[in-house]
């Protein structure tokens, strides 16, 4: 792999890192987020009963419902450990850009896997979720570092929302490939669950060669720390987090920023990774009705369509009234999405509005929320740094979902699962509101978005 590095804003180098979203949100917006949670959940239940005990964990249990969340939370719980730790290492090394491959092509290996997994497989199907979700959000890690290598203070926020965008643009592709399969799947001589499993691996195949251009236009930077006397790559890997936690005491509003994010980005996936099991449930199952895994799909499509409006938009409102200001407001509309969920969604019609809503705040939140953080940390750091970030990025939030888990198992109600998820977002934007995001920048020795265009 090249050892060079472009300079900073250079249009290829740009478009590859973009590029990697488009790829791997095909994965995770038609495998995680829309179809693995209910043929996740069928398979438990052919093995289990609809209400069976998986695993009795003395102060909750695992029934088939709670599963799929159960999974990414036990996903999360290992990454905290190692998340930080693979940053620390690609920081004092060539390795970022190989260390991205191998996480993304093991992602690519354990998602297309699922194809082959049928009957009452679920032990087999849980395993594979939990090991492409750990290999998406590691893989994240140095992608989401690279930002701060292609990009000046002032053009972050802008390439940061337009690589969601693109993301969403993905995904939106591949949501209407997948809907057209399993629309047609009798028509072409397969069953629904077959099409189910040949969207897993199409998914799969997206991301692994989209992922290739990335690779090709992304270069490792040229200039790496050196190795303190006495240190290796593991033990400096060790080193590096306890360093990292410390710097972040002195750090205290990146730290406070970091605290935030990771209570409403918890809010915001576990409403991703449960929406299409709390819409197959309480829209069919509790009807008595055959599950629709198009409409599920096509409700997500809608979301995909105005979570790339979405991302554009709020991406525009940032440069008037600030990144910050701009996160509140979409955190706001989520409390009114949540409120929507339990009170008032009963038809097909409301869950298209729920959908558009979702898409609409999805983008803003998390791209601006990238952006910012990266203008936050120290340079030379950003692996390690984006290490601790990712453990509360897409699919790997864990307080939600195992909080969605625990009241899913003991009332057996999603919509006061659902509901319950605000707390997230009123703790999230409260804790936001008390950080003073330009301190941050400026005790992290960086320029603001505005400083540096002067």
């Amino acid at each position: 792999m090249d050892s060079t590095m472009p300079q900073k804003n250079n249009s290829k180098a740009i478009f590859g890192w973009m590029t990697y979203d488009w790829a791997n949100s095909a994965f995770y917006t038609t495998v995680v987020a829309v179809l693995i949670g209910p043929y996740l959940i069928n398979l438990a239940q052919q093995s289990v009963g609809e209400d069976g005990v998986i695993l009795d964990l003395l102060f909750f249990n695992v029934t088939p419902k709670g599963l799929p969340a159960f999974c990414i939370a036990i996903s999360v719980f290992a990454m905290v450990a190692l998340l930080p730790i693979l940053g620390a290492i690609a920081d004092y090394t060539h390795l970022k850009k190989r260390m991205m491959a191998f996480f993304c092509y093991l992602g690519v290996l354990s998602s297309a896997l699922l194809f082959f997994v049928t009957g009452d497989s679920y032990i087999i199907c849980s395993v594979l979720l939990i090991i492409s979700n750990m290999s998406f959000a590691a893989a994240n890690v140095f992608y989401n570092a690279f930002l701060i290598d292609l990009t000046t203070e002032d053009r972050r926020d802008r390439v940061s929302s337009y690589g969601y965008a693109s993301g969403y643009l993905g995904g939106v592709v591949m949501l209407i490939a997948n809907i057209a399969l399993i629309q047609n799947a009798e028509r072409l001589g397969i069953s629904t669950g077959t099409a189910v499993r040949i969207s897993f691996l199409a998914a799969a195949v997206w991301w692994g060669l989209f992922a290739a251009i990335s690779f090709y236009l992304i270069k490792t930077p040229r200039e790496i720390r050196e190795l303190p006397p006495g240190k290796n790559l593991v033990t400096i890997g060790f080193s590096e987090v306890r360093q990292t936690l410390k710097e972040l005491r002195r750090l205290k509003y990146t730290a406070l920023f970091l605290v935030a994010y990771l209570f409403y980005n918890d809010g915001i996936q576990t409403v991703i990774l449960q929406s299409s099991v709390f819409l197959s449930y309480e829209l069919f199952t509790s009807k008595g009705l055959p599950e629709d895994n198009s409409f599920l799909l096509g409700i997500f499509l809608v979301a995909q369509v105005f979570a790339l409006i979405g991302a554009i938009t709020f991406e525009r409102l940032a440069r008037i009234i600030g990144a910050k200001r701009t996160i509140i407001i979409s955190l706001v509309i989520w409390c009114a999405i949540v409120i929507y969920a339990y009170g008032f969604l009963e038809t097909k019609t409301q869950a298209w509005i729920m959908g558009a809503g979702i898409g609409l705040v999805l983008g803003s939140a998390q791209a601006l929320s990238r952006s910012l953080y990266s203008q936050m940390i120290p340079k030379g750091r950003e692996s390690s740094f984006f290490g601790l970030y990712e453990i509360s990025e897409k699919g790997t939030s864990w307080m939600g979902q195992l909080l969605f888990t625990i009241i899913v198992g003991a009332t057996g109600s999603f919509r006061h699962a659902i509901l319950a998820l605000i707390v997230f977002f009123v703790v999230g934007s409260i804790i936001l509101v008390f950080t003073d995001t330009e301190r941050a920048i400026h005790e992290a020795g960086n320029l603001t978005p505005e400083g540096a265009v002067k």
